[in-house]
């Protein structure tokens, strides 16, 4: 489940802007950070190259060497989430050709995306010396946006022994910059620090985090990761044996989900069933157990790493 939940935090994180790369004048460059569809990194890729050829076509006078190296950096990005790992790293041998030490930002982009490419090819342990570095680089130059991001994914790619201490150092950063940029973190910190305190079965703390995540949600109006913070609430009710509170938040959702013809949300069906077995109410389990299954049968992460739980729920939903 916290793999899954790591995913949506990277979904829902960034309404946070990394910053503003468009130069001012009568024909600025491009703000691509603001184009980014994390869900989509097929079509941000087509997006981001036709900014690279508008690049080509500009004058040697207007050529930025640093927003290319960026751009070059996030296109590099998105084949590393679609897979395309030799692309991305034959990019950003590229980039690395053309920074220089006054580069500050798309220094720790390329020290970023190189860890990121290497953890998503499953190459954990070569991507975290290039996390640690641009960790280091962020503190030194003042780059709290990118700072919080190094440390974010130290506090995947470490063992479970050291997670919660580089989520909780970018937590921090966080809380405490005036860069209002930073803010969009919050909501994914706060996510993640819960369900490292949820793995640990430190149930108690893990329910505050998770509240503080769906108060920020609630107070900046993100209906989608206010629907995910309340359910990570209502699962971590469960688990302090909460079941008629836990309860209580998973039918409000589902109530939202319908009220607002939102998708089918196999999670709360699954919770629901959970909650319904343990109350006794063997049908109301039966109904939410088979709902659970139509629709988290679809998901192919689940299919292909947890298909006991998926097996759990059709056998409980027959």
């Amino acid at each position: 489940m916290r793999n899954l939940f790591y995913l949506l935090a990277m979904f829902v994180l960034f309404g946070c802007n990394v910053g503003n790369n468009s130069e001012g004048g009568i024909n600025p460059l491009p703000n691509f950070d603001a184009m980014w569809d994390y869900q989509h990194p097929d079509s941000t890729e087509i997006v981001f190259n036709e900014i690279l050829k508008g690049l080509r076509d500009t004058s040697e006078s207007s050529y930025d060497a640093e927003y290319h190296a960026e751009l070059l950096t996030q296109i590099a990005r998105t084949q590393g989430l679609q897979g395309k790992f030799t692309q991305a790293k034959a990019i950003l041998d590229s980039v690395k050709n053309i920074l220089t030490d006054d580069m500050k930002t798309a220094n720790i982009r390329y020290l970023l995306e190189r860890g990121r490419i290497f953890n998503s090819a499953g190459e954990w342990e070569i991507s975290k010396p290039f996390f640690l570095k641009a960790y280091n680089f962020g503190i030194e130059n003042n780059l709290d946006i990118y700072t919080i991001d190094a440390a974010h994914m130290m506090g995947i790619v470490e063992p479970p022994e050291k997670q919660l201490e580089w989520s909780l150092k970018a937590l921090k950063i966080t809380e405490e910059t005036s860069d209002t940029n930073c803010k969009g973190w919050l909501g994914p910190l706060y996510n993640n620090i819960g369900w490292t305190y949820f793995d640990n079965k430190d149930y108690t703390k893990a329910l505050s985090f998770f509240q503080k995540g769906l108060d920020w949600r609630t107070e900046t109006s993100d209906k989608k990761g206010a629907r995910i913070a309340k359910w990570t609430v209502g699962r971590s009710l469960r688990s302090l044996d909460k079941f008629d509170q836990a309860l209580k938040l998973q039918n409000e959702i589902l109530t939202e989900i319908k009220e607002n013809d939102l998708p089918e949300d196999g999670y709360v069906y699954e919770e629901l069933g959970e909650l319904y077995l343990i109350k006794g109410n063997i049908e109301l389990a039966k109904k939410n157990f088979k709902l659970a299954y139509l629709e988290l049968s679809k998901d192919n992460w689940l299919v292909n790493n947890d298909k006991a739980r998926l097996n759990r729920l059709k056998e409980f939903g027959n």
